[in-house]
């Protein structure tokens, strides 16, 4: 099994920072919470565990609380796919979180998270790129048999890109089940399966995770937030269309991903 650690006191660290009460709310709310957690030894986890960490409580409740508000009031606005053999499910893009749940890109880009994630991976993350639909974006889990199979979260930037999902809702038997260590070369790869709560965390570097989520049942509800960071934001013309094609029939539509980064739909001058 993967070790899926708890988060863990720090009393060693010192006292909120002066000015802090000039933070945004969202920030000063995940400092007090990022300086009580012993972050050495969940660096040192991380890396154990071939860029992998799981936290099961992590968001202040009030802060989960909101995103499972925004979630249900987004209900409208999925979008369903499904390819056979492979998932089944909806999705929210980032785009139509901008116009009608803007709070989640304030957590998205909360100085103190992207702070602490830094200082967890050991690398400078950047957000994704205004035109990325993945950016940040809720999954849903809502019919019997929503699921994806097992797969890794390619990046097709340049750099590295981090995934962090966030539980928001989860009254569903759904896990997600993973695979340490399958690219690390003489390494034993290591599985485990999680069903996280709401305002648990997952983070990971996706072109080394490679997991899956198990299907729902009838009269399940499940949704997952996804963070997505990267190190270096350049992307070649190639792997954007790759990356555009996948977006559109696996996750968000057509129109979402085409319309909304001023490109044309293939064989089609946009409307």
């Amino acid at each position: 099994m993967g070790v899926a650690v708890n988060a863990r006191v720090d009393d060693a660290n010192p006292p909120a920072r002066a000015g802090q009460a000039a933070m945004a709310p969202i920030d000063c709310a995940l400092d007090a919470v990022t300086r009580r957690l012993d972050q050495q030894r969940l660096r040192e986890q991380f890396v154990e565990q071939g860029a992998f960490l799981y936290l099961d409580a992590f968001l202040p409740s009030d802060v989960t609380a909101g995103l499972a508000d925004s979630a249900r009031a987004l209900v409208p606005a999925v979008n369903r796919n499904y390819l056979p053999g492979h998932k089944q499910g909806g999705s929210v893009s980032r785009h139509t979180i901008d116009r009608l749940a803007p709070r989640i890109a304030e957590l998205y880009r909360s100085r103190a998270l992207i702070e602490w994630l830094e200082r967890i991976t050991g690398d400078r993350l950047l957000p994704s790129p205004d035109d990325d639909p993945h950016a940040y974006a809720l999954y849903y889990y809502t019919r019997e048999g929503d699921h994806i199979g097992w797969h890794y979260d390619t990046s097709y930037y340049e750099g590295r890109r981090y995934t962090l999902l966030i539980g928001v809702i989860d009254d569903t038997s759904c896990r997600l089940d993973y695979e340490l260590h399958t690219r690390t070369p003489g390494a034993t790869v290591v599985a485990g399966s999680i069903q996280y709560p709401p305002g648990a965390i997952v983070l990971f570097d996706g072109d080394k995770l490679r997991h899956r989520i198990t299907p729902s049942k009838a009269g399940e509800m499940r949704v997952s937030l996804t963070f997505e960071y990267v190190t270096d934001a350049r992307m070649r013309p190639w792997r954007r269309f790759v990356s555009n094609m996948k977006d559109a029939i696996a996750y968000f539509g057509f129109r979402q991903v085409f319309r909304l980064r001023g490109a044309s739909l293939p064989g089609k001058d946009t409307a």
